[in-house]
């Protein structure tokens, strides 16, 4: 596969400001007229619509996206969870001069609102005070048309990941059944999805020397809808891929006699001596420049139908993702074609300190501060509250994972910060933030581990076309070296002002048993305690569908991560994460994993249900039945076909299985376990399962996330012989946060620096 000649990019600090620069960066972007006028401000040039609460941090999309775009020169303003049953609030900064960015907020509004089980959550980790309710379902769409009607004329940009996950004809699990793209949907002028910052900036300079936004088709990272006769497709070579089964072309038969040239030479002069014979082979397939061919998908009407198609589509989707060799994909809906450029080119390191360097001001918007002007009281947002004292130092992922949306949004290309440029953070964290306690709560991103971490090989890293750099192994070509890693743990622990430094992101940890220093590294200085890691699964079934190594990589980190521990002095635990009723997953599987949790000691308290989200290799799964990781065919005997965990009853059953020592699970797995042969795991030795008698339960179950939220009413004073210390961990129970450790000490005032239940000092 040869790569793309790919065009170096524009860098984003290329381009010539805007003539607004001259204003300066805002304190905060703006979300009122009145800031407008304190600004010097009669207009915005860029309005940006959200659906969360804004905060003006580089973990937050709107913070990224506006501060870039501040940084060119654009007047930025923010209309940040708007009340959507009027046109009225996004009338608020009056009209934009060039275009509505309109975006759910971090997650995907259907995520945010409903969990696994289709049951509305009763909380929203980026509004204040953690309220739900303050987005609509299916924001984007929804906000987008209220847009169109404030001003009608007005270009609507729609991005962010629920734009990014939905830009194809895609599964949607709340109404199950296949949605057309959001951008047909929402009507909207152009859909950029992934880490937007090169193509937002590209159409905010094109639009502002006056181009239409019609003509915005050569823009990578963005999609958009184009009509047959639009003069601009011309010169473009398609490939159909809209069935399955097809027979390719076959090529004429070559015959060994042909001879091209009769006065071929020979080795010697004789003139009866023999000569070679050359063949001359026809009908050879000449392929089109992969950078003006386009890919035709299965049309929208085809694939809300047809399920082997969907995963077709979904296969040749992923396909095309690597910026180095992707190529544009076309699918159409109804009279119109939906056009999908190639992935953007990944940001640069010195990109990268550019976008994380801007002037933010690492707080929420002072609306939402509490009548003493804080952020800490009624009115603070979860999501901020997780990552105030968090540092991010990389972006993409390459491992893979089939249930996981990162790849499909920020790319598998490792996007890394500078050393320096992450330090400086740190630094103003520290200098700058409130209630900063000397507890960095993370080093880290999508992954803990992955920065600075690539292929070996520029020429390999653009034509590779594996989903994953990870499996079924660790590519030979990846280079896993953890060395800069280690480094900046080092000089960054070594701040002053600096007491501890956490690494809260998940850990990969196929990739750091490849570096024993590393591990001794993070588990010596960078664990508060506990660690979280995701083996998912213990059996090869589930996790071949989920692109995961198999267990016996989790047990050989297991025993890297306690003998270092035991050589730092320190009782520290692991948090495995498993899931649920994932594709691919047996009543046998679960069963499997339940007695592997049992042997090993282990009751886990969260417990996470395969989420069918927009996009995902395990989403195609889960609709069509078959592995796209596999190849797709309606020939039985070919492809894979795939188990798919479907009905309440069945999902319970999965998730009861990861908590069997639930008793209130227990009637359901004993009749589970008869009906699949396995009595033998029912009893009341210690290698049972389950025991046989059933005490008295309420039948209730608090989920992980409900005991992390916010309590509406102030929680009843411990007594006083407990307050103030943790309890004692019982034997045989797994240490998660949530059941038996101490709270995690991340500076955030809940419980502050020091030892557990002491207040900090400030």
């Amino acid at each position: 596969m040869s790569a793309l000649p790919v065009t170096p990019p524009k860098a984003l600090t290329a381009y010539r400001p805007f003539w607004a620069k001259r204003f300066g960066p805002a304190p905060f972007l703006p979300m009122s007229r009145a800031e407008m006028e304190q600004l010097g401000w009669d207009s915005c040039d860029i309005i940006i619509v959200t659906g969360d609460a804004y905060v003006d941090h580089p973990s937050f999309g709107m913070a990224v996206i506006g501060r870039t775009l501040e940084a060119q020169g654009f007047r930025v303003g923010i209309i940040a969870q708007p009340d959507w049953n009027s046109a009225d609030a996004f009338k608020a900064l009056g009209r934009p001069n060039l275009f509505f960015g309109v975006a759910a907020g971090n997650m995907d509004s259907m995520i945010n609102r409903y969990t696994a089980d289709r049951k509305i959550r009763s909380d929203d980790a980026y509004t204040p005070g953690g309220e739900g309710g303050k987005r609509p379902d299916r924001a984007t769409l929804v906000y987008t048309q209220r847009c169109q009607e404030a001003f009608k004329d007005v270009p609507i940009v729609i991005g962010g990941i629920e734009a990014s996950l939905r830009r194809i004809a895609h599964y949607d699990y709340w109404q199950d059944k296949v949605r057309r793209s959001v951008l047909v949907d929402s009507k909207a002028d152009l859909l950029v999805y992934g880490n937007a910052e090169r193509a937002i900036v590209e159409i905010a300079h094109r639009l502002a020397r006056r181009e239409p936004v019609q003509s915005l088709t050569d823009i990578r990272g963005t999609a958009f809808m184009r009509r047959d006769d639009d003069p601009s497709a011309e010169g473009w070579f398609e490939l159909d891929s809209t069935e399955v089964d097809r027979p390719g072309r076959i090529d004429e038969l070559i015959s060994p006699y042909q001879i091209i040239d009769d006065k071929a030479c020979a080795s010697n002069d004789e003139p009866d001596a023999p000569k070679p014979i050359t063949l001359h082979k026809t009908g050879r397939i000449s392929m089109p420049p992969r950078e003006r061919t386009v890919v035709r998908l299965p049309a929208y009407e085809q694939v809300k139908s047809d399920p082997v198609l969907y995963a077709h589509a979904n296969r040749v989707l992923h396909l095309e993702t690597n910026p180095g060799n992707a190529r544009a994909l076309v699918q159409r809906h109804g009279d119109r074609d939906l056009w999908i450029n190639p992935p953007p080119i990944p940001l640069t390191t010195p990109e990268m300190d550019h976008v994380f360097d801007l002037p933010y001001a690492r707080a929420p918007h002072p609306s939402y501060a509490d009548e003493n002007g804080s952020h800490d009281g009624a009115t603070k947002i979860p999501a901020w509250e997780m990552i105030r004292f968090s540092v991010n130092i990389m972006r993409g992922c390459f491992g893979g994972c089939t249930f996981c949306s990162i790849t499909e949004h920020e790319g598998r290309i490792i996007q890394s910060r500078s050393e320096d440029s992450v330090i400086r953070e740190i630094e103003e964290m520290r200098d700058k933030v409130k209630g900063f306690t000397g507890i960095v709560s993370d080093l880290g991103g999508p992954t803990a581990n992955m920065y600075r971490i690539g292929c070996k090989s520029p020429e390999i890293e653009a034509a590779c076309r594996k989903p994953s750099c990870v499996y079924p192994g660790i590519c030979p070509n990846l280079n896993t070296d953890h060395g800069p890693l280690i480094k900046m743990y080092r000089r960054a622990r070594a701040l002053p002002g600096v007491k501890k430094i956490l690494i809260g992101s998940g850990l990969r940890y196929d990739l750091a048993v490849q570096s024993p220093e590393y591990v001794k590294e993070l588990v010596t200085h960078h664990v508060g305690g506990y660690l979280k890691i995701a083996p998912e699964h213990t059996e090869q079934g589930p996790l071949s569908k989920m692109m995961k190594p198999g267990i016996g990589t989790y047990d050989r980190f297991k025993q890297m991560f306690e003998a270092a521990s035991a050589a730092a002095g320190k009782k520290q635990y692991l948090i495995p994460y498993f899931i649920a009723a994932h594709p691919g997953t047996s009543d046998e599987d679960m069963m499997n994993l339940a007695v592997w949790l049992k042997r090993n000691g282990f009751r886990a308290d969260q417990v996470q249900t395969f989420y069918p989200s927009p996009m995902a290799t395990a989403t195609a799964m889960y609709h069509s039945g078959r592995n796209p990781l596999k190849g797709i065919s309606r020939d039985e005997s070919r492809g894979e076909k795939v188990d798919i965990v479907r009905g309440e009853r069945r999902r319970r059953l999965h998730k009861a299985f990861l908590r069997y020592h639930d008793a209130n699970n227990w009637p359901l797995l004993r009749e589970a376990l008869k009906a699949m042969g396995r009595a033998d795991l029912i009893g009341n030795g210690k290698h049972h399962l389950i025991p046989s008698y059933q005490p008295l339960t309420d039948g209730g179950y608090e989920s992980a996330r409900r005991k992390n939220s916010t309590p509406s009413k102030p929680a009843a004073k411990a007594p006083a012989k407990t307050a103030g210390r943790a309890a004692t961990p019982r034997p045989g129970q797994v240490l998660t946060q949530h059941t038996g450790l101490p709270p995690r000490v991340t500076g955030s005032g809940r419980g502050g620096a020091g030892r557990p239940g002491k207040p900090a000092k400030r």
